[in-house]
Order: structure tokens, then C-alpha cells, then sequence
């Protein structure tokens, strides 16, 4: 029997209130982190990285993938500045390679990394999920930031529906949502007030998706060669949520997408992070059948469920529910692994986390960052293992 998936968590470093331990006590046997502590752009030292492999092999665990080496905005924009970032962006590659480290994630989504309106919503069982409500989300743009252009974006009855729902609302409720909104900076848990995000939007005029294709492309073509060179490969991560939102363009949403991204720069070190929950708040993503035809591309893993609603809205489910059929996914990815090793490759254990979580029974005693509680994902990760077991069991033994 070839080898299983490798099992990973995400850890945001020594301040995160999930520890190693309780990692290891889950069944990871992998780390996913990064150093969120180094600002955007900021070459990572070999110095800083060896200080944090070294703290996650003394819980006797592996620092995996590294979760993100972020993009910074001078090169989403295309501006004056962006080939000295994409130079340091290099030299942070190079130093990880160095360390030993090979497998880089990232994204290329224009100032957050993922937006919910409720990181709060409560399950009929009690316990806590991410949201994204569609409805919330236009109350925010049209009556909280008051962005410019976005009563063009929402019909009649979608800004009928916003303004009731922000009637709803008090005022610790109303500056919840902003704050709720506001948070999916890259690996932090600061939030940006309404004015910096307006600041933000402002560098984004004039961007649409195929302008912030063409940057990406240009940072493709700019970085794989020498990530290539330097024995790492990189897995690009999909949008959160799948489509545009506030102006913002999204460009990694779609398999259409993702074929366009691959062929801008063929090479083994340009791959994806395949994310079947952000890519599963699409309809129209067959999931099993993208796995399918993308499989050797796919360097990593993100295992969840959402819970898709006719108005847009989505919520994270269990992972074995949801409005994506993980038994299909997981069978197509034991299908993907298999013909890895006929073929001899050496990456067939990809390395797979258990994304996101509930928060669940001791999980309400901690401040995790949204989405990455123990409990939660301990039993999502246990889930998938016997689901990826039974799988290879019953088509391989």
C-alpha cells in the first residue's frame, strides 16, 4: 500500500493557544506556519527560520509548509516597487530552502486573505462555525464603508435586503460586523478600521481581473524560475470567498482559473493549494473531477465543508457534510496518490490539513484565531483519516 496523506495543523506560532502538544496529541505529525511576526515584504532571515523549525522539531514534529509567505501589495498592484519585493520574496525562498523547508503556500487575494461577516454562528448543537452571509456583507459595503460604485453592484432587492438586516442590528452588533469583516489580514489577528480599508481600495482602482491576472503572471514568471532553482515549490491558495467582493477582483476561484495560472509559468515548483472549502462555495466547481484533472499539480491539501445557501451565503459545516460529497474528493485524491506512486514520484504522502474547525466543548475556553480551534479540528482531522483509510482499503487492499 502506497503511503497516506500527511497529516498536518496549522499553528500560528508560540503565542497560539493551541500548542505543539496538543498537535501531537491530535495525530498530526506535521506543522503548517509561518512567520507571522516579520512583516509583509520583509526578507525572512535563515536565522528566524531555523529559530522556529527548531521549536517545532523539539515537540518531535515537522515543519511541513510554510502558510504564508505573503504577497505584498506593491506587486497585486502592479506598482513602481514591485520587482525590490519580488527580489526579497526570493531571498526568503532561498533562505527556507536552505533550512530545509520546500513547500511554500500563498495567495494573491487583493488586501484580506479570507472574509466572514459572523465568526460567531451558532450550530443547533451549539457549537461556534464561520459564516459568510451574503446579506451582511452588502450591508457592510453599502451603508458601513459606503464604497463608491457599490450601489451599481447590488440589485433593487439585494439593497432592500441589506438595509433590513442592518436594521437588525444595534450598535455593538453594527461594529461587530466590522470588526468580523475586517479581520482576514494575513496571519494576524489585527483588524483594519473602515478608513485604512478605504486607503486600501484606493491602490485597487482601476484593477479589474484581468489587469490583476496579468500581475500575476508577472509574479509567476518573476518567481517560480528561481523557486524552481532552489528546490521549492509553491501552491498557490484559491480565493476566500470565490468571488468579487467590496470592487475587489478575484483571479483564483475557478478551475478555469487555475488551468490559466499553471500554463502562465509550466514548472514542477508552480502548483496549487487545493482548498475544497473555498473553492466549494462555488456551485459550479465540480471538486472530485478538478482533483481529477489538476491532481499533479496539487501540492497541498486544505480539507473542509461549507454549507452552501441560494443567496450566496455559506457557512463551514462538518467536514464530512456540507454541500461538497468529501467521500468523492477523498477518492479522487487516493486515485491522485496512487498514480504518483505507479510513477515513482516522491510526493505522494501530500501533505493535508484539517481546515478550519467548530469550536466544540473546551475550544469556548480559548481566544484561537478564527476558524483554528483544537477540539474542532481534531475531530475533523480524525474524520478524514478513517475516510481516506476506508477509501484505500476498499479499492487498493
Amino acid at each position: 500500500m502506497f503511503s497516506n496523506l500527511e497529516e498536518t495543523f496549522r499553528w500560528y506560532g508560540p503565542s497560539d493557544p493551541v500548542t505543539l502538544q496538543a498537535i501531537s496529541q491530535a495525530g498530526a505529525t506535521g506543522v503548517v506556519t509561518a512567520l507571522h511576526h516579520i512583516p509583509s515584504g520583509e526578507v525572512w532571515s535563515t536565522e528566524e527560520i531555523l529559530k522556529r523549525k527548531n521549536i517545532v522539531e523539539a515537540a518531535g514534529l515537522r515543519w511541513s509548509v510554510v502558510e504564508s509567505v505573503n504577497v505584498h501589495e506593491s506587486i497585486k498592484t502592479a506598482s513602481p516597487d514591485r520587482e525590490k519585493y519580488a527580489e526579497q520574496y526570493i531571498e526568503s525562498l532561498r533562505n527556507l530552502a536552505k533550512c530545509g523547508i520546500k513547500l511554500v503556500c500563498y495567495n494573491f487575494m487583493p488586501v484580506l486573505d479570507w472574509t466572514r461577516t459572523d465568526i460567531d454562528f451558532r450550530l443547533a448543537n451549539g457549537a461556534s462555525a464561520l459564516r459568510f452571509h451574503a446579506p451582511a456583507l452588502a450591508a457592510f459595503d453599502l451603508y458601513l464603508l459606503e464604497r463608491e460604485g457599490a450601489y451599481t453592484e447590488f440589485g433593487k432587492q439585494q439593497q432592500e435586503t441589506a438595509k433590513e438586516y442592518l436594521d437588525s442590528l444595534d450598535a455593538d452588533q453594527k461594529k461587530q460586523l466590522v470588526t468580523n469583516v475586517m479581520a482576514g489580514l494575513p496571519g494576524t489577528k489585527d483588524v483594519l478600521t473602515i478608513d485604512q480599508f478605504r486607503g486600501h481600495l484606493e491602490k485597487y482602482k482601476g484593477i479589474d481581473a484581468d489587469q490583476l491576472k496579468k500581475n500575476l503572471t508577472w509574479f509567476l514568471q518573476t518567481i517560480i524560475p528561481e523557486a524552481e532553482n532552489a528546490g521549492v515549490k509553491m501552491c498557490i491558495h484559491p480565493d476566500d470567498p470565490p468571488f468579487p467582493i467590496m470592487g475587489l477582483p478575484r483571479v483564483v476561484s475557478k478551475e478555469e482559473d487555475l488551468v490559466g495560472l499553471l500554463n502562465a509559468c509550466p514548472s514542477p515548483s508552480n502548483g496549487l493549494t487545493f482548498c475544497t472549502g473555498s473553492l466549494g462555495a462555488r456551485g459550479d466547481n465540480d471538486l472530485p473531477a478538478m482533483i481529477d484533472r489538476l491532481g499533479t499539480h496539487i501540492h497541498f491539501l486544505h480539507l473542509r465543508n461549507v454549507k452552501r445557501e441560494p443567496d450566496g451565503s455559506f457557512y463551514e459545516d462538518n467536514h464530512l457534510e456540507g454541500s461538497s460529497d468529501m467521500y468523492a474528493i477523498m477518492k479522487s485524491v487516493v486515485r491522485e496518490q496512487k498514480r504518483r506512486a505507479d510513477s515513482g514520484r516522491d510526493d505522494v504522502a501530500i501533505p493535508m490539513r484539517p481546515d478550519h474547525g467548530h469550536k466544540l466543548l473546551d475550544d469556548f475556553n480559548y481566544d484561537t484565531f478564527p476558524g483554528y480551534s483544537a477540539t474542532g479540528r481534531l475531530k475533523g482531522l480524525a474524520e478524514l483519516r478513517g475516510l481516506e483509510l476506508g477509501i484505500k482499503n476498499t479499492l487498493y487492499q
